[in-house]
């Protein structure tokens, strides 16, 4: 039994656990979700782009797929790239999701907010390319 228990500590002191391994391995990814984050990205850029360049759908509805595109593209970008989930970090990760998503919320709302007042306040109407 005294020889199991230094088996046992000499692995942890050294990193030789099946538990760390399982660990290091789920902290790093593999090629393969690394190539399916690649590709996710690769049609979320690809599809706005499609969009906007052959102007198939209004611009109010263009600019709002772009944007849940974004958001999506965020999402794939923290799991597979930077691999946040629940259970890495103790939860912090979880946190750092939170506190992203509204920050991202914030930025998006408020230059939707900003672009809309300055298309609507400073544009030049009609009446005003008359007069010159």
């Amino acid at each position: 039994m005294s020889a199991d228990l230094h088996h046992a500590a000499h692995d942890a002191h050294h990193g030789n656990g099946h538990h760390d391994d399982l660990a290091h391995e789920e902290s790093h990814g593999s090629y393969k979700s690394y190539g399916i984050g690649f590709g996710l990205s690769v049609v979320l850029t690809a599809v706005p782009f499609w969009l906007v360049m052959t102007r198939t759908l209004t611009n109010q509805a263009t600019a709002l797929i772009i944007m849940a595109f974004a958001a999506v593209q965020m999402v794939v970008h923290m799991i597979f790239f930077l691999h946040m989930n629940r259970r890495a970090e103790g939860g912090w990760s979880m946190m750092a999701l939170i506190f992203t998503i509204v920050i991202v919320g914030i930025a998006l709302s408020g230059s939707l907010w900003v672009m809309y007042h300055m298309n609507a306040n400073m544009m030049p109407t009609q009446d005003m390319s008359q007069m010159g």
